[in-house]
């Protein structure tokens, strides 16, 4: 098991292979398809993002209400694939490692290959587990999508597998 921390940088990157457990601590931003979506639009007017995304780590998440005494509620990981139509201009602006569940499209791969950045598979379920090792969630963007905004947290030894790797490994194609 390794640990790393965010951000990520070149040579944590590299050193990190397809199948590889990790325990992942330091800040990383939620977003899912609709955050995304939003995201692009931005960048495609020049606009200022409401997050400088270069070297950041993304998670696919929703998280669910929280409930009194919690830093967030369930935040397990939602499907990657929801956000591949958007992922590659995103990687093209410094994006470096996402979190999420499934598989990633070849343009996808493709484009982290020439950014080299990395994908890491959360267990599908596992929500609970997760919101344990968020110890802060902050509110930053797009309130309006409810559990689809974009939240900056701030974790501790978040397990996950490294599911395409910087050169473009999977352990789908496995």
């Amino acid at each position: 098991m390794k640990k790393i921390n965010l951000p990520l940088d070149e040579n944590t990157i590299e050193s990190l292979s397809a199948g590889d457990s990790v325990l992942i601590s330091g800040q990383m931003f939620t977003s899912r398809d609709a955050g995304h979506k939003r995201l692009v639009a931005m960048i495609e007017k020049d606009e200022k993002l409401p997050i400088d995304i270069k070297g950041h780590t993304v998670y696919y998440v929703g998280p669910c209400p929280k409930k009194e005494g919690q830093v967030i509620g369930s935040c397990g990981p939602t499907t990657s694939g929801r956000c591949d139509a958007y992922t590659p201009l995103l990687l093209q602006k410094g994006l470096k490692g996402m979190v999420g569940k499934g598989w990633r499209n070849e343009k996808v791969i493709e484009e982290m290959k020439k950014q080299k950045a990395v994908y890491f598979a959360a267990v599908g379920g596992a929500g609970a587990l997760y919101a344990d090792c968020v110890k802060e969630a902050k509110l930053i963007a797009f309130e309006d999508l409810g559990a689809e905004a974009l939240y900056l947290l701030t974790v501790k030894d978040f397990p996950a597998i490294v599911a395409v790797d910087s050169k473009g490994n999977s352990v789908y194609q496995k």
